[in-house]
């Protein structure tokens, strides 16, 4: 998700201060913006009375993970839940729910007190330990309940004692605030056929089953689960298992309530345990005995939109059960999306619970690029079910089948869902390109983050304390450097040995848990099994130096002697001490040499020298490492193989993979912003482009070259002119490729994944650069679609279309823009497209009413002011205008987003301060609106900030002398 913090490679002109608080002030709110719902009103719900039940505790206090471990003296063993959420349909809160839960526990060490998870619970009743077992009707006498709120435990003080050895059953009454947090158990508001309406429904992970009811919440702790949940009959209720029994009870008032049962789950960590309650339709198929359900809106599943992940998750199934050898253990999977949750999807065994946007798609989409998010989420939440997120959450194959120790192993269960994400949407969309994709979206991201990110990807548990430790573990390292990692690793070994090795490993510890070094060991067995593959290392040391250090390394070749030597990747301007392993990896080197793929090599220390490596003086005698991206590294090549590498482009680009163009490209700009090489020598590897006509090639050249976050300071930068000329030249091939499909035939690209990703950055590129045609296409669609509403403009296309078919009319197309903004049967993506088109006007008094239009809780939700000074503050004529009205209502914006805003506007403009005067003049605006124990850290902020873009003006005249010579290439 991070995006890269340092080079950009276009510049700008010096603002005024003005200018500079707008720009930031864009960007902030910008970023503000996306943390917010959307913008539209709804009416809330009619109030009606509460139902019956007891009053609802207090809520615990904010924001509490804790990570405090457990005594060993019990292991849980078994479960019986009873849950009753006091929810009526269009009932008023506040809501609560009540419970109780007799647990099975083994001791394991004698002890005089029960400790287990609770947090902003209350008990209801007292708490009885029946046991040991094995004497009928023996019980321990409980001296107290102790609730410890800071660790989030409750401790049973006993009269006696537990023996080793012995089973017993704590039995807890409790009760609880049904809160609107999406944390816990939760509840949430959703439109429905026009209707308002609530349901129920779970978030357990890492820590909030112990919000719910008191267990033993660590991924260690496996148990079984007996769940009965009491609901309104209007209701269905769902759980991990089947429901094998539907009864009815009375309340203390003689109302009448539904009891659901299910049957009894198979052993799995209480973070898994999954509930909802709602009014939503469902649509069914059946995979291999296995029945799928997918459960949406009634109007969701009445228009077909659930229709594509229904057909899509069978097959998926299927195929990681093939590939892995192991089958699928329970008789049924629910699939809900959820109007509202807290992430994409969350892979709870048996009920999976989405986005409503994760899983929904228009009938009318043939292929585009919602299908293939689709296809990645659900790939990746039934991976977890399949048996690939071995530790972290129990792949509900891997992390379910087989749950890491505790969670400083996450990546192993997040890291191999998202490896195998990228595998089952391929088998089920095989117009996707794996590699490209996978690249694209996983590889190169998290390197440019990782750079920056000073953890590991496998922590020591005593790293992992306190509540911010452990929720900043659920971030791109663990995901997307796990599943690069991961990836890596299968091609080294070969995919048939890795999967070889994940089935042995699947298979020995199944409901049970293990840590990384169980599956090292694993996969060490399976290579000592067979003689084609050999490894520098054991398995364990190669992996360890990927795992537990932090960073990745870059190599740095030198033809001539046919060295390669390594060392971590860091910002030379600013580098931060290593750890132990003293930046060495074990790498494993693909490479090519004039087109010819070699065998795989290893780098096992700090410096190597490989003579097959040294070239000849001939020009055409070139070395390429890290064929098509296949290690997690970067390579610095020396200015001989460059120059080479830069001719081979011009005369022959498909010479290179496309990939490993993508792959040159993106480090050559990366090693730039780190001080590695000059700006010249990435500038020198686009003179090609010409004949480059891979859009995700382009797309990370623009990336490089033209932030979207920069391009109206841009415009106004002496650069601009070059720039155009330069980029326009190279451009034109691949514009007019694309352009023609979009004035002939649009629906001819639904099958090009990467027109539905990046023809938007092309197009908007070219019209930013003022490239007539494309200004022209814009004005003609947009137009289209004004004397004829029913028309659709490409979906692809559509923001770029919108915003130029406004910038190139007047108030007429900037009202038709409105008033297709408050159409009724408008979509949220055109909503958020048109939002954005209409601060494209280039009539400033468009602009104003624009923003006064904002303010008003009658015209949008106050959630939308912010969205919209975000998208004026960047436009050309936009910045004083946006300037002037934040100042002008900065006391009325500070009571909606408060000093919070504020320190994300100073952080977003430091890059606009470039002189003292500068930093003198924002302190007047900050010190008025900021407290005075503040002022120092800001001062230090924004000098650091000028210093910075001093040095990057300096790049922007490199960038400029290097175009005006070579504008004409």
């Amino acid at each position: 998700m991070g995006t890269r913090g340092g080079g950009l490679y276009v510049g700008r002109r010096a603002a005024a201060v003005g200018a500079a608080l707008l720009l930031a002030l864009l960007v902030a709110l910008l970023a503000l913006a996306a943390l917010y719902g959307h913008c539209r009103q709804e009416a809330a719900p009619p109030p009606s009375p509460r139902a019956p039940g007891p009053a609802a505790p207090p809520p615990p206090a904010p924001a509490a993970v804790s990570v405090r471990r457990l005594p060993r003296h019990l292991l849980p063993l078994h479960y019986d839940l009873e849950l009753w959420p006091r929810v009526r349909p269009g009932q008023a809160g506040p809501f609560a729910f009540t419970g109780q839960v007799n647990i099975t526990v083994r001791c394991l060490q004698d002890t005089d007190a029960a400790v287990l998870h609770s947090a902003g619970l209350r008990s209801r009743g007292p708490a009885v330990v029946r046991g040991p077992l094995s004497e009928p009707g023996a019980a321990v006498e409980v001296a107290g309940l102790r609730q410890d709120e800071a660790g989030e435990v409750a401790v049973l003080e006993l009269r006696g004692r537990l023996r080793a050895g012995r089973r017993y059953v704590l039995q807890l009454g409790f009760q609880g605030r049904l809160e609107e947090d999406l944390d816990g158990l939760f509840l949430t508001r959703y439109t429905d056929r026009g209707q308002s309406s609530m349901l129920i429904a779970s978030q357990m992970e890492p820590a909030y089953a112990r919000r719910v009811y008191p267990c033993f919440d660590e991924p260690a702790m496996k148990a079984t689960f007996n769940i009965r949940i009491i609901h309104d009959p209007s209701y269905v209720a769902l759980s991990n298992m089947p429901a094998i029994d539907v009864s009815e009870v009375k309340d203390e008032n003689g109302s009448l309530w539904t009891v659901t049962t299910f049957n009894t789950s198979l052993k799995m960590s209480t973070y898994l345990t999954a509930f909802v309650i709602c009014d939503f339709d469902y649509v069914t198929r059946t995979e291999r005995g296995n029945e799928i359900r997918i459960w949406a809106r009634k109007e969701a599943v009445k228009n077909g939109y659930v229709d594509y992940a229904v057909n899509i998750t069978g097959p998926i199934f299927s195929f990681l059960e093939d590939i892995l050898n192991v089958s699928y253990p329970l008789p049924k999977t629910d699939l809900v999306a959820l109007p509202d949750f807290g992430a994409g999807g969350m892979e709870n065994w048996g009920l999976m619970i989405f986005q409503e946007a994760s899983l929904i798609n228009l009938p009318s989409d043939e292929f585009t690029s919602r299908k293939a998010m689709i296809a990645l989420i659900v790939s990746h939440e039934l991976g977890h079910q399949a048996y690939f997120e071995i530790f972290f959450f129990q792949f509900k194959w891997f992390g379910n089948l087989v749950t890491m120790n505790w969670w400083n192993d996450l990546w192993l269960n997040e890291g191999l869902a998202s490896y195998f994400e990228y595998l089952g949407a391929t088998f089920v969309e095989p117009k996707l390109s794996l590699d490209k994709i996978f690249y694209a979206h996983v590889v190169q991201p998290v390197l440019r983050e990782d750079s920056e990110i000073a953890r590991s990807l496998s922590e020591s548990e005593d790293k992992i304390k306190g509540s911010f430790s452990l929720m900043s573990l659920f971030d791109n390292i663990t995901y997307s450097k796990g599943a690069s990692i991961t990836w890596m690793l299968s091609g080294f070994l070969t995919e048939k040995l890795f999967i070889r090795a994940l089935t042995s490993y699947l298979k020995e510890f199944s409901f049970s848990n293990a840590n990384q070094d169980d599956l090292w060991t694993h996969i060490q067995m399976v290579v000592d099994a067979q003689d084609e593959v050999q490894l520098p290392a054991p398995v364990k040391q190669i992996m360890d130096s990927w795992t537990c250090q932090n960073g990745f390394p870059v190599l740095t070749l030198n033809l001539t002697s046919g060295t390669i030597r390594q060392e971590q990747f860091f910002n030379k301007n600013n580098r931060k001490s290593t750890d132990s392993y003293n930046n060495t990896w074990i790498i494993p080197i693909s490479w090519m040499r004039n087109g010819s793929s070699q065998p795989l090599t290893w780098l096992d220390k700090r410096n190597k020298m490989f003579p097959e490596m040294q070239v000849s003086e001939s020009d055409y005698d070139w070395i390429l490492l890290n064929v098509n991206l296949s290690g997690y590294y970067r390579v610095n090549y020396d200015q001989l193989n460059l120059k080479r590498l830069a001719r081979l482009l011009e005369n022959d680009p498909k010479a290179i993979p496309a990939v490993s163009r993508f792959q040159l490209i993106d480090d050559v700009f990366a090693l730039t912003d780190f001080g590695y090489v000059p700006i010249e020598t990435a500038l020198e590897l686009t003179k090609y482009l010409a004949r480059e006509d891979e859009l995700f090639v382009w797309n990370v050249v623009l990336l490089n070259l033209i932030p979207e976050n920069l391009e109206s300071m841009l415009k106004n930068h002496e650069v601009y002119p070059l720039l155009k000329k330069y980029l326009l030249k190279r451009m034109l091939p691949i514009y007019h490729y694309y352009a023609g499909f979009i004035r002939q035939n649009a629906d001819a690209l639904e099958d090009d994944y990467f027109a539905q990703v990046y023809l938007e950055k092309l197009l908007a590129t070219a019209c930013w650069l003022g490239l007539q045609d494309c200004l022209d296409l814009s004005s003609e669609l947009y137009a289209k679609w004004r004397d004829n509403p029913e028309y659709k403009i490409p979906f692809l296309i559509r923001r770029t279309v919108c915003c130029y078919g406004v910038a190139a009319g007047s108030d007429k197309e900037w009202n038709f823009a409105w008033e297709m903004y408050n159409h009724t049967d408008s979509i949220e993506e055109d909503e958020d497209i048109l939002l954005y088109a209409m601060s494209c006007a280039k009539e400033s008094w468009l602009l104003y009413r624009y923003l006064q239009y904002g303010l008003s809780d009658t015209l949008f939700s106050s959630n939308c002011t912010s969205v919209i000074i975000s998208h004026v503050v960047t436009k050309d004529i936009g910045h004083h205008i946006a300037w002037e009205f934040v100042t002008e209502n900065w006391p009325l914006l500070s009571q909606g987003y408060g000093h919070e805003l504020l320190h994300d506007v100073l952080k977003a403009m430091g890059r606009f301060v470039k002189t003292d005067v500068q930093i003198q003049e924002l302190q007047v605006f900050y010190n008025a609106t900021l407290e005075e124990d503040e002022r120092e850290a800001i001062t230090m902020l924004l000098e650091s900030a000028k210093l910075e873009n001093i040095e990057r003006r300096k790049l922007l005249i490199k960038i400029a002398n290097w175009l005006e010579k070579n504008i004409d290439d």
